[in-house]
């Protein structure tokens, strides 16, 4: 019975090791975030103020009253998304890019929590996120409605039911995009308001909301990344009222 019960230790030990050699290699392969990203972090400017508290970096701009709380896409650096923020709040919004555990929203759905609080100047939120930070935006928006004028979705579309709430959805994808699942996407638009704003970029694709280059199974796109982040900026500016 020792050696029998020594075997299934020494089993047993082995595959928590593989498992968590696994979970290691498969959290440390993602996406970096180029140079451009860290110019948007690094450059200040008197219009915009960039501040790192924790696991968060604040793009605030001189008074501000509308909010943008962002979770950033699967397996992306979370800086990659600093150019769109950045740009956002040159339109006059305060918004806060949330780092994510192994870079993946859906280890920590719950990120907002407080965040609304340390800027009581703010009168409106919304909350955002690209690809799986899109979900996982749309999970929490979902169970805090109440908290938010409305939800952003970046190539992104939502599980969860949000018809019967007061929520403002405005979602937005490329024309180029082969990374989003279409059939998904269409089967789960009957989850969003029948007012909900849809805004297709004409060249964009999945890669360039963020600043990593490009994506395993992405389109080619025939816009800019700084043209992407333009236009994606100018929408989200519009649908809140910037």
């Amino acid at each position: 019975m020792k050696k029998r019960t020594k075997i299934i230790l020494a089993v047993c030990l082995l595959l928590v090791l593989s498992i968590g050699i696994a979970g290691y290699i498969y959290v440390s392969d993602y996406y970096r975030a180029d140079e451009t990203a860290l110019e948007a972090i690094t450059c200040q400017s008197d219009n915009v103020q960039v501040v790192q508290d924790g696991n968060i970096i604040w793009f605030i701009p001189e008074n501000p009253t509308v909010g943008v709380i962002f979770y950033p896409g699967g397996k992306v650096e979370y800086t990659a998304y600093a150019p769109l923020l950045r740009v956002c709040a040159e339109q006059g919004i305060i918004c806060a890019l949330v780092q994510m555990p192994g870079n993946l929203a859906v280890l920590d759905a719950n990120a907002a929590d407080g965040l609304q609080q340390e800027h009581p100047e703010v009168t409106t939120w919304y909350i955002a996120g690209h690809s799986l930070g899109g979900a996982m935006a749309a999970n929490y928006a979902a169970e805090h409605g109440e908290d938010f004028g409305g939800l952003i979705l970046l190539a992104a579309y939502s599980t969860k039911d949000l018809t019967q709430t007061s929520l403002r959805v405005l979602s937005v994808y490329g024309s180029e995009d082969g990374v989003m699942n279409r059939e998904a996407y269409e089967k789960n638009r009957a989850n969003l308001p029948g007012d909900t704003t849809e805004v297709v970029l004409n060249g964009g694709c999945h890669a360039q909301f963020g600043s990593y280059g490009s994506q395993d199974g992405d389109g080619i796109p025939t816009i800019s990344g700084e043209e992407q982040v333009r236009q994606t900026a100018e929408a989200i500016a519009a649908f809140v009222g910037q």
